[in-house]
């Protein structure tokens, strides 16, 4: 089977990884349109690319600037801001959510960009698809030198005319609660103040 591969290290997987947060909860309730074969082009594309990124001996920076791109491309950004911000977002102007789309869109980058060079070593085999009520799961796996094979989900939709990802579940575990919980601290220690959180969210990453 042809796939695209990325490389990456466990750690950073499991751990920086988390920053995706890509979130099931908010799939839209409309006919799937977005076919199974175009789910895995996407995902094969967007490993692609992040694979050719890894392997440009950028500078660090540069390779962040790359990946927001990435992330700015072929992610439901919007949707995911939203889903991190949870309940808050409610009571969110809709300038706010959108300077804090921008912010976090920038921290995602940041903080998952940094992480580049610890990926070589590994690889990301893209496996197959399943189709849920609203959405395509793209099942890849994650083989990494001296480790066990694992899972992860990439969770697809069509949205606006594109196809998206908005999720990312890894092993088992979906990072809309780990980056619901971290955005959530980080709004607590800012007095549930929206407007501080998105300065906050502009420095961190």
């Amino acid at each position: 089977m042809t796939h695209e591969t990325i490389k990456l290290d466990r750690r950073t997987v499991i751990g920086s990884a988390i920053s995706f947060g890509f979130f099931a909860g908010l799939a839209p309730s409309v006919a799937l349109a977005l076919t199974e074969a175009a789910s895995k082009a996407l995902v094969d594309k967007i490993v692609g690319e992040i694979n050719r990124v890894i392997a440009s001996g950028k500078s660090e920076s540069a390779m962040i600037g790359d990946f927001e791109r990435i992330f700015a491309r072929y992610a439901d950004v919007p949707i995911i801001a939203r889903s991190a911000l949870g309940a808050d977002s409610r009571r969110a102007s809709q300038a706010q959510l959108r300077a804090f789309s921008g912010a976090f869109q920038g921290y995602v980058a940041r903080k998952y960009g940094k992480r580049f060079r610890e990926f070589i070593g590994g690889e990301i085999q893209v496996q197959g698809v399943r189709r849920t009520k609203n959405y395509h799961e793209v099942e890849a796996t994650v083989f990494l030198r001296g480790e066990s094979p694992f899972e992860v989900l990439f969770l697809v939709y069509e949205r606006g005319g594109k196809n998206l990802f908005f999720d990312m579940v890894i092993e088992g575990v979906s990072m809309r609660i780990v980056e619901r919980t971290e955005i959530g601290s980080m709004l607590d220690a800012n007095n549930g103040d929206i407007d501080r959180l998105i300065n906050a969210v502009q420095r961190a990453g």
